[in-house]
This record gives structure tokens, C-alpha cells and sequence, in this order.
């Protein structure tokens, strides 16, 4: 076995494309392990914890680790890694029509929807053009500072424009999925999410229960903190509030600020169309609790919560949560209560800095996983895996092997629908042949996790 490392200094590629890179040199006949990625600091604690000796670099370097096997050969896996990189450069030699240099430019006299994915520090300016062009926005990018998202909202606000995020990851808008979207049906229903995952719950349960969704307006995770003070959220509100499609709205958050939740339900009480709170919280119920609400307001059914598949007997000890959804991580936190068990969103800033979401690149995550499994306390492991667009092709090609070789009960809320580009069922079919136990709803998950750890210590 002969492992290989070499930084280029200079070289750039965003994350997603370096990790489908290091997917397709890791095909290459001989290759047992291929890393390309910018050396930021987690990047750079993911490889040594792959057992790579990488020599001091920074953030604006590209390193390529590779391990390859007996039969490898180090020149053809370099002349994968320059192949796979080649798309990233683009054409060269050939004349095009230049694009727009500014979002101001490629807006200009176009108002609607911008998208803005640009790194978190840059996305400001981005996001002001947009607005100052007429157009309301949705900041998919994270670390965004909040002072920053306070004077983005402040602009909308003044302006009848809406502001999406930072960090939202999904939304419907006009029937159109945006960022993690799940595929669903359309229907009356309209949700405010400052919760990308939450969001995803809703949609996914509801669509179970064959109730669709209309339009759901992420508005970023902080949006109802004291210091955003639920700009966003009011906005979101009015607008569903006026569309004549939708007949329930439901508003979705992480544990709010106690005066601005008070403010927003005051604001929603006033409203035309009726307003489910579902915002998760001490004492409050969950997100499953909350879809059956809405049921019960449509006059439609609950349905049974699917189970299936069944892991191993516990024999007591701690549930430790590894997940990628954030919210669904908090709801999970929420139910158990502490009593030692942990929780981790690897979704969160601290983990995603310099490298894609764990929803697209599941390699930290699975490190973590078996670790923890190798932890004598850990008595059972409590996972997400959240479906949609943008999301990884196929999450259970890559957790299945892992989850199939440990020797610690597996509890798995699987988060999408049947008309997900990965197909639900498809999913938690290799999940369950794994011997994970699956469940749809992340709330019953953990309290199964909870019982077959026999409540933790």
C-alpha cells in the first residue's frame, strides 16, 4: 500500500466538484483511497484522520491524497485526478460571449427570484444587487455574518421584498423545489420554514398522508432570533397569507426567541388564512406531532408512521445522534432530554467550513460514525438521512457497507418520498438489508432510540 500526497498551491475548485473529483479517481483500478480538496483546516483533520502525513498548507491550496493498492499505479491515478479536474477549468481557446460580470448586470430590468451560493463572506454584496435590482433572494450560502443578514432584511422589509436565509437550503416557490427540496405533490398547504430540515419533515410526513404542498418559504435559521427579529418570517407570512391556494399555513422553526415567537403569533393571529405554529422548543411538540395537527385541520386522516426493518438488541448504554439535518438533530436533543447522550448536526458551520454539507459529502460523518460505534458507551447509534434534490444520489450506497459491519443497534429516520430523485423506498430497503431499523418520522426514531438504550444512564 503506497500513499501519495502533493499540495497546488493556487489551484481552485469548489467543494462539490472536488468531491465528485475524488469519487471518480476513486474508481480508478488500484485506487483504494482518493481525497482532493482545498486544504482547510477541517479538510486537512479529515485526512490526517485518514492516515495521510500532509505537509504544512493553506486554505488556498488544493491537496490530492491518494492511497493506492499493490496493483496501483501512481501515474495513471494522477492522470485521473487531472481528468477529473479538467471539467472545473472549463474550455480553453474557445471564444464566447462573455457572461454578466455582476449580479447587478444579469438582473438588470429581470425582478424575481435570485439564487445567491457564493462563500458566506462574499455573499452580501451579492444579495444587495439582488435586492436593489427589484428581486427578492435566497441566500443558500452559510457563514454569512449576522450583522449582515440584519441589514439585508431591514433593505427587504422597507422594500416588500423577501430574504431567504442565509443558509436556507430549501424552498418551493411557484411549485418549483429549491436547493434540498423533496418532491411532493401540490396542495393547500404553505409552510414558513426557518428550518431547512424541519421543513423537510413536514413535507415528507404530509406527503404520507397525501396532503400536498403548495409553497414553502425558507426563511434561515436565525430569522426568529432576537437580533433578526423575524423579518423574514413576517414577510413570508403575508405572502401566503394573500395566496388564494393556500388554505393552512404552518410556520417551522428551531427553538425561537421567547418575545419574537410571541411577536410572530400575535402577527399570525391577524391573519386571514390560519397559521399551525410547529416551533420546536422545551415542552413543545414535535414535528410529527405538529404534521398530525395539520392533518386534523384539513380533515384529513393521520396515517400510521411507517416502520420497517428491525436492528439488534441493545443492552443498554447511551443513543449518540449523528446527524445532517440540524433541526432534526435539535427535535432529537429535545425529546431525549440529556441524561448523556449527545447529539451532533454535522450540517452546522463548525463542520462545514471549506468543505460541502454533509447532505452531499457524507464523509466526515461516516468517520464519526465509526468511532462512535467503537465507544464502549455507545449503545445505540440514532442517524438522518435526508432525500431530496441536491441531495447525494444514492446515501445508502455509502452507509449501508458501513452501517452493515458494526456490532451497535441502528435506528435511521429516512426523510423524503416515494418521487425523490432516490426513491425512498429504494433507499430504506438497503438501509433495513444493512440492519438498520427505519422510520420516517425523526421524532419516533429517537424515542425508539431512547428505548432500545434503555434510557441511557
Amino acid at each position: 500500500m503506497t500513499d501519495h500526497v502533493e499540495l497546488r498551491p493556487g489551484a481552485y475548485a469548489d467543494s462539490v466538484t472536488l468531491l465528485q473529483v475524488s469519487r471518480d479517481v476513486q474508481g480508478t483500478p488500484g485506487v483504494l483511497t482518493a481525497q482532493v480538496a482545498m486544504a482547510t483546516p477541517l479538510n486537512l483533520e479529515v485526512l490526517e484522520g485518514l492516515g495521510f502525513d500532509v505537509p504544512e498548507a493553506s486554505p488556498n491550496d488544493m491537496v490530492v491524497a491518494l492511497r493506492l493498492g499493490e496493483d496501483g499505479d501512481l501515474d495513471q491515478a494522477l492522470a485521473a485526478v487531472d481528468r477529473a479536474l479538467a471539467p472545473a477549468r472549463g474550455p480553453s481557446g474557445a471564444r464566447e460571449e462573455q457572461p454578466p460580470r455582476t449580479t447587478a448586470a444579469a438582473l438588470a430590468g429581470r425582478p424575481g427570484l435570485a439564487l445567491v451560493s457564493v462563500p458566506g463572506p462574499s455573499a452580501l454584496v451579492e444579495a444587495m444587487d439582488a435586492l436593489d435590482a427589484g428581486c427578492d433572494v435566497m441566500v443558500f450560502s452559510d457563514h454569512v455574518p449576522l450583522e449582515q443578514e440584519v441589514a439585508l432584511k431591514r433593505v427587504a422589509a422597507e422594500r416588500q421584498l423577501l430574504v431567504m436565509g442565509p443558509d436556507c437550503g430549501t424552498a418551493v416557490v411557484g411549485g418549483v423545489g429549491l436547493g434540498f427540496a423533496n418532491t411532493t405533490r401540490p396542495g393547500p398547504v404553505g409552510i414558513v420554514a426557518a428550518s431547512g430540515t424541519g421543513c423537510q419533515q413536514l413535507l415528507a410526513l404530509l406527503d404520507h398522508a397525501g396532503v400536498g404542498v403548495g409553497s414553502a418559504l425558507g426563511v434561515g435559521g436565525r430569522d426568529l432570533s432576537a437580533e433578526v427579529g423575524g423579518l423574514a418570517t413576517l414577510e413570508a407570512l403575508r405572502r401566503l397569507d394573500a395566496d388564494d391556494e393556500v388554505d393552512l399555513i404552518v410556520l417551522v422553526s428551531k427553538p425561537p426567541a421567547d418575545e419574537v415567537a410571541a411577536r410572530v403569533e400575535e402577527y399570525a393571529a391577524g391573519l386571514a388564512t390560519p397559521v399551525e405554529m410547529a416551533l420546536l422548543g422545551p415542552g413543545r411538540p414535535d414535528l410529527t406531532a405538529a404534521a398530525e395537527r395539520v392533518l386534523a385541520r384539513l380533515g384529513s386522516d393521520v396515517p400510521t408512521w411507517p416502520v420497517e426493518g428491525s436492528t439488534r438488541e441493545g443492552s443498554g448504554g447511551l443513543v449518540r445522534g449523528l446527524f445532517v439535518g440540524g433541526t432534526l438533530c435539535s427535535e432529537a436533543g429535545l425529546i431525549a432530554g440529556g441524561e448523556g447522550h449527545t447529539f451532533v448536526d454535522f450540517g452546522d458551520d463548525d463542520y462545514t467550513e471549506g468543505r460541502a454539507h454533509p447532505m452531499i459529502d457524507p464523509t466526515l460523518r461516516l468517520e464519526h460514525l465509526r468511532r462512535a460505534a467503537a465507544d464502549p458507551e455507545t449503545g445505540v447509534l440514532l442517524l438522518d438521512v435526508v432525500l431530496g434534490h441536491g441531495a447525494e444520489p444514492d446515501p445508502a450506497a455509502g452507509l449501508a457497507p458501513v452501517l452493515a459491519d458494526l456490532d451497535v443497534p441502528v435506528v435511521v429516520s429516512v426523510v423524503g418520498t416515494g418521487l425523490d430523485p432516490q426513491d425512498r423506498p429504494r433507499q430504506v430497503s438497503a438501509l433495513v438489508a444493512a440492519g438498520a431499523e427505519v422510520h420516517l418520522s425523526n421524532a419516533s426514531a429517537t424515542r425508539r432510540a431512547l428505548e432500545i438504550g434503555g434510557g441511557g444512564r
